[in-house]
């Protein structure tokens, strides 16, 4: 039995986690799992699995949590994160939103367990450094978003000097057929709208903006080791494709399933293995007649075009553009600002900072703490 630490897990991938250890008592051991506030969810699962470790948000949880569940360690915080990600487990499952995700992935590299990622920040923020830690410590990292499991699979068998491009597909968000002057009156309840994928907020607006596939373009040149002119994205309404790999004879090979993120879970959980699958989920092509293709516009997406120039230029920007966007999207959820704000300000502060490059963690939480700041500044002003 594999041995699970998971953090995030009352969020809509740390809950599709427990789906697959739930289906598969026999092959997985949950030891350790963080959540937020959501703690009726922690009680549940701690209970249901015997979870021996499990970690809270706020310290006022704590005494509920021990109360409910009175053979497990209780942890808060960000240092409770960390003590997680510390505890010798055959796979760490970061499935964590934001920021706060990139240090617990570092010590759980540190610490020599593989990592399962499914939190977009950790190589978006950290990338050079979580490179260096994963050499340094000979840990694996497997990709838990539906591209790059994709990718990751499509390469099996084949040489990376083999590789011309990868090809990541995008759905197109909420607004895929909207221009950019409707964009003006969308409201939070459209922007949740997605026409594909059951998600958390924040990544479904990120869908929305073309946010969230920039991070995606930023983490495939890390887990992939290509440079960002080889990594192209295109549209695909129909999210059946989930991303290709092409091949310096032409050859393209694909990944295809349904939109269920259950998948990409499974396989990075178990892999190099494949198991049965417990749920009803298999595509059936009849359903699926037409496949199509568009080109992607970085003029109606900017944020993806700011992805690349940021990602290319490493240093400490990928960090000031993901905490102008926590900030922002918090803030259209909160409908402080409209949608079309959310660029404008991830855009204002990223131009705002003087690149230069970073050397520890802390350095990390200097800019994300400024960048934060200076966001919440554009924000007062709208």
């Amino acid at each position: 039995m594999k041995k699970l630490v998971l953090v995030g897990g009352s969020g809509s991938i740390g809950e599709q986690v427990i789906d697959i250890v739930r289906a598969n008592p026999n092959e997985f051991e949950l030891i350790g799992m963080a959540v937020g506030t959501r703690i009726d969810s922690l009680i549940k699962a701690a209970n249901e699995f015997k979870i021996p470790n499990i970690c809270v948000q706020r310290e006022e949880d704590v005494v509920t949590v021990k109360n409910a569940v009175p053979n497990a360690t209780v942890y808060f915080g960000n240092e409770g994160l960390n003590t997680l990600a510390r505890i010798k487990c055959d796979l760490f499952v970061n499935a964590l939103v934001g920021f706060v995700g990139m240090e617990p992935t570092i010590n759980a590299i540190e610490c020599g367990n593989d990592i399962a990622l499914a939190n977009k920040e950790t190589l978006v923020v950290a990338g050079e450094l979580v490179e260096r830690k994963l050499n340094e410590h000979n840990v694996k990292l497997y990709p838990i978003d539906s591209e790059h499991s994709a990718i990751f699979q499509c390469l099996q068998g084949n040489k990376m000097d083999d590789v011309n491009s990868l090809i990541v597909t995008a759905s197109g968000g909420s607004f895929r057929d909207k221009s950019r002057e409707e964009l003006k009156g969308v409201t939070k309840a459209d922007a949740l709208r997605h026409p594909n994928w059951s998600m958390g907020n924040k990544i479904t607006i990120d869908s929305a903006t073309m946010m969230n596939k920039g991070f995606e373009v930023i983490e495939a040149h890390y887990l992939f080791k290509l440079p960002y002119d080889k990594i192209r994205v295109i549209l695909h309404r129909q999210s059946i494709i989930h991303s290709m790999v092409e091949y310096k004879d032409h050859s393209i090979i694909a990944q295809l399933g349904v939109s269920d993120m259950r998948i990409p879970i499974q396989y990075a959980l178990t892999y190099p293995n494949r198991i049965d699958m417990k749920y009803d989920n298999q595509l059936d092509f009849m359903k699926y007649s037409n496949l199509t293709f568009e080109e992607l516009s970085f003029e109606r997406y900017p944020l993806l075009k700011l992805a690349y120039e940021v990602g290319e230029a490493k240093g400490i920007l990928p960090c000031v553009m993901n905490a102008a966007n926590e900030i922002a999207v918090g803030a259209f959820l909160s409908e402080k600002i409209g949608f079309l704000d959310v660029e404008r300000i991830v855009i204002e502060t990223v131009h705002h900072f003087e690149n230069r490059e970073y050397n520890s963690i802390d350095d990390l939480r200097n800019y994300d703490n400024k960048a934060r700041n200076y966001a919440l500044e554009l924000i007062e002003r709208c």
